[in-house]
């Protein structure tokens, strides 16, 4: 959308002149720009104000039916200026892979809590929705409210009988065809930076929904936050494969945790060494 706003300030610029001519004056010289930039930072806060204020709109106790179209289409619009606006570049590979698989569950590592903005931001078209740890709800409120606008399901990691509420919930989403579901299986966010064991229960959601899988990785948003605003970043998000559904089916939770923890591991390593090398 930034680059809407930069077209719709410089046309704006020989609007106004219409109306109150001033191109062929002397002031022209810094008005021109002064107006250009005014016009586009008057455009950008207005989005990001009205991003707010409908997330604050959102009501956590009444039940979210279906896609909620304005929600997602709303998300998919700002979370590429957000990310540009923090100075953070996401490059991807093999997202053109997971197009048209549509639902399925998506498995990816998991660095930092913007985890989910990049998958958001790079696959809009699969409709994420994501399990995440009930905390969120009352240390993050404003973001759980998108959360709940966009299908997520918050998950009792203490509670074992939740826990598997939350997946068969998750396995409506999919069977229903409202969305697809998001898990990071190591089930926390890692703080060395490594790929730990997986929690196997959650691959019971494709088992059960009969969909297919589809692996990612994410590389660099653990030291991104680090320099929001202040520094450029670069984060890596690679699409490895999609597992369809039927070749899903020939396999137990253990066996498909074990493929997936395999392609991960052998990915995150070649993007360690890539980065090594550009350094």
């Amino acid at each position: 959308m930034l680059s809407v706003y930069l077209v719709a300030a410089a046309a704006a610029i020989p609007v106004i002149d219409r109306f109150h001519p001033f191109l062929h004056t002397a002031s022209a010289v810094w008005l021109v720009p002064l107006l250009f930039i005014g016009i586009f930072v008057a455009l950008t806060a207005i989005h990001l104000a009205f991003f707010v204020l409908c997330g604050y709109c959102v009501n956590l106790s009444k039940p979210v039916t279906g896609r909620s179209r304005f929600y997602r289409g709303l998300v998919n619009l700002t979370l590429p200026s957000l990310f540009k606006i923090v100075r953070v570049k996401v490059i991807s590979t093999g997202t053109e892979k997971a197009e048209g698989v549509f639902p399925a569950m998506i498995v990816c590592n998991h660095l930092h809590s913007i985890d989910p903005a990049v998958i958001l931001k790079e696959l809009p078209d699969l409709s994420p929705g994501f399990i995440g740890k009930k905390e969120i709800y009352t240390e993050m409120p404003f973001v759980a409210r998108y959360m709940h606008k966009l299908n997520c399901l918050p998950i009792d990691r203490e509670n074992n009988r939740e826990a598997a509420k939350t997946i068969l919930r998750a396995v409506d989403l999919i069977k229903s065809k409202t969305a697809s579901v998001g898990v990071f299986p190591e089930g926390y966010t890692s703080l060395d930076g490594e790929l730990h064991e997986f929690r196997n229960g959650a691959f019971k959601i494709a088992l059960r929904a009969h969909c297919p899988v589809i692996v990612c990785t994410v590389t660099g948003t653990n030291t991104a936050v680090k320099t929001l605003f202040r520094k450029k970043s670069t984060v890596y998000f690679d699409v490895l494969k999609v597992i369809p559904a039927d070749e899903v089916s020939t396999m137990n939770t253990t066996e498909l945790a074990e493929l997936i923890h395999k392609e991960m591991e052998q990915n995150l390593a070649k993007r360690s060494k890539t980065e090594c090398s550009e350094k």
